[in-house]
Protein backbone atom coordinates (compact mmCIF):
# COMPACT_ATOMS: atom_id res chain seq x y z
CA UNK A 1 0.00 0.00 0.00
CA UNK A 2 1.42 3.74 -0.64
CA UNK A 3 1.96 5.27 2.97
CA UNK A 4 2.13 8.44 1.44
CA UNK A 5 -1.16 8.27 -0.80
CA UNK A 6 -2.93 7.64 2.53
CA UNK A 7 -1.63 10.50 4.51
CA UNK A 8 -2.08 12.95 1.35
CA UNK A 9 -5.75 11.44 1.81
CA UNK A 10 -6.31 11.94 5.14
CA UNK A 11 -4.96 15.62 4.58
CA UNK A 12 -7.32 16.53 2.06
CA UNK A 13 -10.31 15.24 3.87
CA UNK A 14 -9.98 16.54 7.11
CA UNK A 15 -9.16 20.19 5.17
CA UNK A 16 -12.09 22.29 5.88
CA UNK A 17 -12.83 25.64 4.23
CA UNK A 18 -13.55 28.91 6.38
CA UNK A 19 -17.26 28.74 8.15
CA UNK A 20 -17.38 25.05 8.27
CA UNK A 21 -16.06 24.07 11.50
CA UNK A 22 -18.51 24.66 14.44
CA UNK A 23 -15.70 26.74 16.51
CA UNK A 24 -14.77 29.12 13.83
CA UNK A 25 -15.26 32.86 15.47
CA UNK A 26 -16.22 33.48 11.62
CA UNK A 27 -19.08 31.30 11.71
CA UNK A 28 -20.40 32.26 15.25
CA UNK A 29 -20.39 35.87 13.97
CA UNK A 30 -22.06 34.78 11.03
CA UNK A 31 -24.95 33.07 13.07
CA UNK A 32 -25.18 36.32 15.42
CA UNK A 33 -25.28 38.50 12.17
CA UNK A 34 -27.80 36.27 10.73
CA UNK A 35 -30.21 36.48 14.16
CA UNK A 36 -29.63 39.90 14.11
CA UNK A 37 -30.90 40.98 10.67
CA UNK A 38 -33.95 38.47 11.44
CA UNK A 39 -35.07 40.93 14.17
CA UNK A 40 -37.08 43.90 13.59
CA UNK A 41 -35.04 46.83 14.29
CA UNK A 42 -31.68 44.67 14.96
CA UNK A 43 -29.27 46.07 17.61
CA UNK A 44 -31.33 48.94 18.36
CA UNK A 45 -34.56 46.41 19.33
CA UNK A 46 -32.08 44.06 21.02
CA UNK A 47 -30.82 46.99 23.58
CA UNK A 48 -34.33 47.91 24.12
CA UNK A 49 -35.07 44.99 25.35
CA UNK A 50 -32.38 44.49 27.27
CA UNK A 51 -33.07 47.53 28.76
CA UNK A 52 -36.88 46.97 29.44
CA UNK A 53 -35.73 43.72 31.19
CA UNK A 54 -33.05 45.81 33.66
CA UNK A 55 -35.73 48.24 34.58
CA UNK A 56 -38.36 45.28 35.32
CA UNK A 57 -36.36 43.46 37.40
CA UNK A 58 -34.98 47.16 39.20
CA UNK A 59 -38.46 48.03 39.82
CA UNK A 60 -39.39 44.31 40.83
CA UNK A 61 -36.77 44.40 43.57
CA UNK A 62 -35.43 47.68 44.37
CA UNK A 63 -37.32 51.06 43.60
CA UNK A 64 -40.94 50.88 42.16
CA UNK A 65 -43.55 53.42 41.81
CA UNK A 66 -47.03 53.66 42.65
CA UNK A 67 -49.48 55.93 41.95
CA UNK A 68 -51.43 57.73 44.86
CA UNK A 69 -55.13 56.72 44.46
CA UNK A 70 -56.72 58.81 47.27
CA UNK A 71 -56.89 61.82 49.60
CA UNK A 72 -55.61 60.06 52.77
CA UNK A 73 -52.38 61.18 52.83
CA UNK A 74 -52.52 65.06 51.97
CA UNK A 75 -50.96 67.67 52.11
CA UNK A 76 -47.47 65.83 51.66
CA UNK A 77 -49.09 63.30 48.87
CA UNK A 78 -51.99 64.62 46.63
CA UNK A 79 -53.99 62.42 44.04
CA UNK A 80 -51.88 61.05 40.83
CA UNK A 81 -48.58 61.95 42.88
CA UNK A 82 -46.38 59.08 41.62
CA UNK A 83 -43.84 57.96 44.12
CA UNK A 84 -40.63 55.99 44.56
CA UNK A 85 -40.77 53.34 46.86
CA UNK A 86 -37.78 51.68 48.49
CA UNK A 87 -38.25 47.64 48.51
CA UNK A 88 -34.48 47.07 50.36
CA UNK A 89 -35.36 49.29 53.15
CA UNK A 90 -36.50 46.70 55.26
CA UNK A 91 -35.28 43.49 53.19
CA UNK A 92 -31.32 42.98 55.34
CA UNK A 93 -33.02 42.96 58.98
CA UNK A 94 -34.09 46.80 59.32
CA UNK A 95 -37.19 47.52 60.23
CA UNK A 96 -40.49 50.31 59.63
CA UNK A 97 -39.81 52.94 62.25
CA UNK A 98 -42.49 55.59 63.93
CA UNK A 99 -42.91 58.24 61.39
CA UNK A 100 -41.85 56.22 58.04
CA UNK A 101 -44.65 56.21 55.23
CA UNK A 102 -44.96 52.85 54.36
CA UNK A 103 -46.19 51.36 51.04
CA UNK A 104 -48.09 47.66 52.37
CA UNK A 105 -50.67 44.90 50.91
CA UNK A 106 -53.62 45.13 52.65
CA UNK A 107 -55.24 42.00 52.03
CA UNK A 108 -57.11 40.46 54.76
CA UNK A 109 -56.16 43.30 56.74
CA UNK A 110 -57.07 46.90 55.61
CA UNK A 111 -58.53 45.40 51.56
CA UNK A 112 -57.58 44.18 48.76
CA UNK A 113 -54.42 46.15 46.93
CA UNK A 114 -51.68 48.64 48.21
CA UNK A 115 -51.93 51.32 50.72
CA UNK A 116 -49.85 54.28 51.68
CA UNK A 117 -49.75 55.12 55.49
CA UNK A 118 -47.54 56.50 57.79
CA UNK A 119 -46.46 54.07 61.01
CA UNK A 120 -47.25 55.48 64.30
CA UNK A 121 -46.50 52.57 66.29
CA UNK A 122 -44.20 49.84 66.34
CA UNK A 123 -44.76 46.33 68.21
CA UNK A 124 -44.63 47.20 71.76
CA UNK A 125 -45.83 50.67 71.22
CA UNK A 126 -49.13 52.38 73.50
CA UNK A 127 -50.55 54.90 71.43
CA UNK A 128 -53.51 57.08 73.16
CA UNK A 129 -55.58 59.68 71.57
CA UNK A 130 -56.61 62.20 72.16
CA UNK A 131 -55.73 64.69 75.25
CA UNK A 132 -57.26 68.03 76.34
CA UNK A 133 -55.66 69.52 72.99
CA UNK A 134 -56.80 67.08 70.39
CA UNK A 135 -53.19 65.61 70.23
CA UNK A 136 -51.41 62.10 69.94
CA UNK A 137 -49.40 60.68 72.56
CA UNK A 138 -46.88 57.24 72.14
CA UNK A 139 -45.53 56.00 75.09
CA UNK A 140 -46.77 58.61 76.96
CA UNK A 141 -45.34 61.66 75.08
CA UNK A 142 -47.28 64.27 73.26
CA UNK A 143 -46.32 63.73 69.30
CA UNK A 144 -45.59 66.64 67.16
CA UNK A 145 -47.35 65.81 63.76
CA UNK A 146 -46.82 68.96 61.58
CA UNK A 147 -47.48 66.78 58.59
CA UNK A 148 -51.37 66.79 59.57
CA UNK A 149 -53.94 68.00 56.72
CA UNK A 150 -54.53 71.89 57.92
CA UNK A 151 -57.81 72.04 60.01
CA UNK A 152 -57.16 68.23 60.86
CA UNK A 153 -56.94 66.94 64.68
CA UNK A 154 -55.15 64.00 65.66
CA UNK A 155 -57.97 61.79 65.61
CA UNK A 156 -62.05 62.34 65.84
CA UNK A 157 -61.86 58.88 67.31
CA UNK A 158 -60.84 58.42 70.86
CA UNK A 159 -58.49 55.15 71.50
CA UNK A 160 -56.04 53.49 73.72
CA UNK A 161 -53.87 50.81 72.11
CA UNK A 162 -50.61 48.61 72.73
CA UNK A 163 -49.43 47.39 69.37
CA UNK A 164 -48.29 43.65 69.39
CA UNK A 165 -44.71 42.47 68.47
CA UNK A 166 -44.08 42.24 64.94
CA UNK A 167 -47.59 44.72 64.02
CA UNK A 168 -47.81 48.10 63.14
CA UNK A 169 -50.55 51.37 63.98
CA UNK A 170 -51.04 52.83 60.66
CA UNK A 171 -53.00 56.31 60.15
CA UNK A 172 -53.29 58.69 57.02
CA UNK A 173 -51.96 62.35 57.87
CA UNK A 174 -55.36 63.08 56.14
CA UNK A 175 -57.08 61.96 59.56
CA UNK A 176 -60.34 63.46 58.67
CA UNK A 177 -60.03 61.85 54.96
CA UNK A 178 -58.27 58.10 55.77
CA UNK A 179 -59.38 54.72 56.44
CA UNK A 180 -56.89 53.17 58.25
CA UNK A 181 -56.04 51.69 61.79
CA UNK A 182 -58.23 53.35 63.72
CA UNK A 183 -61.25 51.92 61.39
CA UNK A 184 -60.50 48.08 62.48
CA UNK A 185 -59.80 48.28 65.98
CA UNK A 186 -62.89 45.96 66.44
CA UNK A 187 -61.54 43.13 63.78
CA UNK A 188 -59.56 40.65 63.41
CA UNK A 189 -56.17 42.05 64.06
CA UNK A 190 -57.32 45.24 65.88
CA UNK A 191 -56.37 46.92 62.94
CA UNK A 192 -52.16 46.13 63.36
CA UNK A 193 -50.68 45.31 59.92
CA UNK A 194 -48.03 42.36 60.21
CA UNK A 195 -45.20 43.99 59.73
CA UNK A 196 -44.81 41.52 57.39
CA UNK A 197 -47.23 42.78 55.06
CA UNK A 198 -45.12 46.03 54.18
CA UNK A 199 -43.66 46.08 50.60
CA UNK A 200 -41.48 49.50 51.36
CA UNK A 201 -41.01 52.89 52.23
CA UNK A 202 -41.85 55.64 50.33
CA UNK A 203 -38.39 57.50 49.34
CA UNK A 204 -39.66 60.51 46.51
CA UNK A 205 -42.44 62.38 44.64
CA UNK A 206 -41.45 61.62 41.35
CA UNK A 207 -44.27 62.77 39.14
CA UNK A 208 -45.14 65.47 38.36
CA UNK A 209 -41.33 66.83 38.50
CA UNK A 210 -42.69 69.90 39.49
CA UNK A 211 -43.96 68.33 42.65
CA UNK A 212 -40.22 66.13 42.89
CA UNK A 213 -39.68 66.26 46.76
CA UNK A 214 -38.75 63.53 49.78
CA UNK A 215 -41.54 61.82 51.58
CA UNK A 216 -41.43 61.10 55.19
CA UNK A 217 -41.31 64.38 57.40
CA UNK A 218 -42.10 62.60 60.66
CA UNK A 219 -42.16 65.58 63.31
CA UNK A 220 -40.97 63.86 67.12
CA UNK A 221 -42.62 60.57 66.31
CA UNK A 222 -39.04 59.40 64.57
CA UNK A 223 -37.55 61.03 67.91
CA UNK A 224 -38.83 58.77 70.37
CA UNK A 225 -37.08 56.58 72.34
CA UNK A 226 -37.48 52.49 72.21
CA UNK A 227 -37.53 51.68 75.92
CA UNK A 228 -39.95 52.31 78.48
CA UNK A 229 -42.40 50.38 76.04
CA UNK A 230 -45.72 48.46 77.50
CA UNK A 231 -45.63 44.57 77.07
Amino acid sequence: MDTEAQHQERDRSSTTGPGDNPADPGAEEGSRSSLLSRLPGGRFTLGLGACMVLVLLFSAFVLQPFQIPSRSMEPELRVGDRILVNKLAYRFGGEPRRGDVVVFDGTEYFGDGDFVKRVVGTGGDRVVCCDAKGRLAVNGTVVDEPYLYPGDGASSVPFDVVVPTDRLFLLGDHRSDSSDSRDRLGSPGGGMLPVEQVLGRAEWVGWPFSRWSSVGHSGTLAQLPDRGRHG
